[in-house]
């Protein structure tokens, strides 16, 4: 399979404008879905917002499905769940909580990103529904970027926030990606490194 990689940099757009253009050269055209996943702070959520802007896609990120700071393995699996049905209930991080019903827009395309985003259930799950719509294929990328980077971005991003449960959580995802194998389940790697 051919996975290429490329540098991110702190161009996140720009490497946005060349996946986007890598998808667009595909011979079946830009897929129905690109689910995105990486650790924490590795520039998911940046290529995710460059992507579905250039695609005209709507987003599904993971970090609402979680029920808190120990959720991340909960989360990830309510991922399929929330992709077949078309529907979820979005944690509030504040009220600790899930609140609203949303419905995701059977007629866009749908960049999904998060930690936990690609698993076998979850891939399998955005493979029926891209089918179930009109077709179209599913685009899955692993964000990589070394952990004292990430750390930095992470905490630049969400400070204090984040800071107390930095550890725990990277516990989570270590153990989820044990399991799970995303890195195994990605058609493109990109190694995300600005310095």
């Amino acid at each position: 399979m051919n996975r290429p990689g490329a540098p991110l940099g702190a161009d996140l757009f720009g490497l946005a404008h060349r996946v986007h253009g890598r998808l667009r050269a595909a011979e079946a055209g830009p897929p129905s879905i690109v689910m995105i996943d990486g650790r924490s702070g590795s520039g998911k959520t940046s290529l995710a917002a460059g992507l579905a802007r250039l695609l005209g896609a709507a987003i599904l990120a993971v970090e609402d499905l979680y029920p808190g700071w120990d959720g991340l393995a909960a989360g990830s699996a309510s991922l399929a769940t929330a992709i077949e049905t078309g529907t979820y209930r979005r944690y509030d991080w504040h009220a600790a909580a899930f609140t609203e019903r949303i419905e995701i827009d059977p007629a866009r395309r749908l960049v999904i990103e998060g930690c936990g985003a690609l698993s076998d259930a979850s891939v399998a799950a955005a493979a029926r529904r891209a089918r179930g719509t009109g077709g179209g294929a599913v685009h899955t990328v692993w964000v990589d970027c070394p952990a004292e980077e990430r750390r930095e971005r992470a905490l630049a991003r969400d400070g204090d926030t984040f800071r107390p449960h930095w550890d725990a959580w990277a516990a989570q995802e270590h153990t989820l990606f044990a399991r799970t194998r995303p890195v195994a389940l990605a058609r493109e790697i990109i190694h995300a490194e600005s310095r």
